[in-house]
């Protein structure tokens, strides 16, 4: 035993006289053994051991990587570990249970010297501004997400991607969805399945063929108020009237499909001037930096905040955040659902 504890204390990894906790940079014998980690080929046991925990990082069996690749490799799992990093941080050194969101966005701050403009009024600058006629109504979007994910076993993930949908003369149409966070540009983030992933990393193309649908919303939208209550209806497949929550999740899909024009964003804001629930804010500024006003819904379990143009009244985003805690997904009062963010 003597001999062990011996050779234990030989091999203590933070002697008194180094330094703590890995902070600074390293020593020449460090650098030495990470060049050489880098450079060698790993052996079979080694390779066996990698394929069971990190089989992103596992080397090649037949041929050593080149160079370039494997200095790609060690950028990615040392993004990797300052993630980890991160979450272990979190867990050790707060309350909480579960790791929080990784590139969750905090709920939007209405600004305290604002004052809330009443739908009525905004709907009445869309009418005038709609008044030139322009911009005009184009199939079609641009949309920047901000999704969160939940499952039984893992910590909610926050999942932000940029859509493009472009609709071609003979009815085809392409979609190409982008993983990346406006508000880190150049960093890398979380792609379709929580992995780091490089900014602006496609994570699909696809060109869809024609489609001569005419039922909500591949048709256009009205410009009548009424016209596009039972529009939206019919987009939403329900046989009775949406409430405030239902219309607003299917003016998202409308937003998902269309990109308004002058017209019918002042349509559409007649319309929601006239919907019970939604209160007026003030001026809040978006996650792309545009301001806009807010208007929030409360609903049973969540709450959702429309941010409308200052006189246009076109929506900019729309905003869903928790009302209640869901200790069972890691989730809080007051964090962010989703966000969506349409651009012309």
């Amino acid at each position: 035993m003597a001999d062990e504890l011996e050779l234990l204390r030989h091999a203590n990894p933070v002697p008194v006289d180094g330094p703590h906790f890995g902070e600074g940079p390293l020593d020449h014998r460090a650098e030495r053994h990470l060049d050489r980690l880098l450079r060698e080929r790993p052996t079979a046991s080694a390779s066996t051991a990698s394929s069971t925990s990190e089989p992103a990082l596992t080397a090649s069996t037949t041929s050593a990587p080149s160079p370039p690749r494997r200095r790609t490799r060690s950028a990615w799992g040392l993004a990797a570990t300052a993630v980890v990093a991160a979450l272990v941080s979190a867990l050790l050194f707060t309350d909480q249970t579960t790791a929080p969101a990784v590139a969750a966005p905090r709920p939007l701050l209405v600004r305290a010297d604002s004052t809330p403009v009443p739908l009525s009024t905004l709907a009445e600058r869309a009418r005038a501004a709609a008044a030139g006629g322009t911009p005009k109504l184009r199939k079609g979007t641009h949309v920047q997400s901000w999704s969160l994910g939940m499952s039984d076993d893992e910590p909610p993930i926050t999942l932000p991607e940029e859509r493009v949908v472009r609709w071609h003369a003979d009815d085809s149409h392409t979609e190409i969805v982008v993983a990346t966070d406006p508000r880190h540009p150049d960093r890398p983030v979380l792609g379709g399945e929580g992995k780091l992933v490089e900014d602006g990393h496609v994570l699909s193309r696809q060109t869809y063929p024609p489609s001569w649908s005419d039922a909500p919303p591949q048709s256009p939208p009205p410009t009548d108020v009424a016209g596009l209550r039972a529009y939206l209806q019919e987009a939403a497949y329900s046989r009775t009237a949406l409430n405030t929550g239902e219309l607003l999740d299917t003016v998202a899909t409308l937003l998902d499909t269309w990109t308004l024009g002058a017209r019918e964003s002042a349509t559409l804001a007649r319309l929601l001037a006239g919907t019970e629930g939604l209160r007026p804010l003030g001026q809040v500024t978006d996650r792309l930096g545009r301001r806009g006003q807010a208007y929030v819904y409360e609903g049973s379990g969540s709450r959702r905040m429309l941010i409308m143009d200052l006189v246009t009244g076109a929506v900019l985003g729309l905003e869903t955040t928790f009302r209640t805690a869901e200790p069972e997904y890691g989730v809080k009062a007051g964090d962010v659902m989703s966000y969506r963010a349409w651009m012309r």
